[in-house]
């Protein structure tokens, strides 16, 4: 491989990227750094008013991205998300599942309805995107596939993740099935796993300063992970710099997990 070759390593010119959660904290840096290397992005979530927020900031950096109002937990809205892409930008190189939800109470206590909601959302919801876009990229013989998980799936926590920990969980061995039986197609797919994050998702918890000091103590960096933190993993999973990279959980975490 020559100098010209490696830089083009991380080159995402003329691919085509879904992100679900495309307005939320994570969703939206990883599609802005997508655009950045050249990926033009289509960003999915329920409301068109953030969407076309988020659009427009990533058009004013030079990039170029699509909103797309989409229920990942309703099939049908999915499929009409990715035929909507096909129709605009003919293809899908790029899907990262950001889309997801988090409802906390102490495992005696918990809803039977938000428990629900949460494998609806994380697991069903991360499931049908990664089939419907996989179907289109079978037929190409390529793709990337990034979902995005948690350190909640390989860890417990006092604060009541009963619902999110086990369907973060359910993500981590729905990545590995899905790049086992798919690398025969080309398809790389992958999983980010995040610590916690500063998104609004989040900002109730970090906000407690009780709540704010379990997660951070577990934390050796010493603090809560921003979006820009998650960029880097994004652009190496999405690109060639990752050809060989497939059914791993990556963790940008801060060395959580670590110890």
């Amino acid at each position: 491989m020559d100098v010209e070759e490696a830089r083009r390593l991380f080159d995402l010119s003329g691919k085509v990227a879904i992100v679900t959660g495309g307005s939320g904290g994570l969703g939206r840096a990883a599609a802005a750094g997508m655009a950045a290397y050249g990926a033009s992005v289509v960003i999915t979530a329920r409301r068109m008013d953030a969407l076309e927020e988020a659009a427009a900031e990533i058009a004013g950096a030079g990039g170029r991205a699509l909103p797309v109002s989409c229920d990942v937990t309703d099939e049908e809205s999915v499929r009409a998300m990715v035929r909507r892409t096909l129709q605009e930008l003919g293809r899908v190189d790029i899907l990262l599942t950001a889309a997801g939800i988090a409802r906390r109470a102490p495992a005696e206590e918990m809803d039977m309805a938000d428990w629900q909601q949460v494998m609806d959302t994380n697991v069903k919801g991360t499931f049908l995107c990664c089939r419907e876009a996989g179907r289109e990229m079978i037929k190409r013989g390529a793709g990337k596939i990034i979902t995005v998980s948690s350190v909640r799936g390989l860890l417990g926590h006092p604060l009541g993740y009963a619902a999110y920990g086990t369907s973060k969980g359910a993500v981590h061995l729905l990545t590995r099935q899905l790049a086992v039986e798919w690398a025969k197609h080309g398809i790389n797919v992958n999983s980010i796993a995040p610590c916690i994050f500063w998104t609004p998702l989040t900002e109730p918890v970090l906000s407690d300063p009780e709540a704010a000091k379990i997660f951070l103590d577990r934390i050796p960096w010493g603090r809560a992970a921003v979006p820009d933190d998650f960029i880097g993993t994004v652009v190496f999973l999405a690109s060639a710099a990752s050809r060989f990279v497939t059914g791993q959980i990556i963790y940008v975490d801060g060395g959580n997990v670590a110890g």
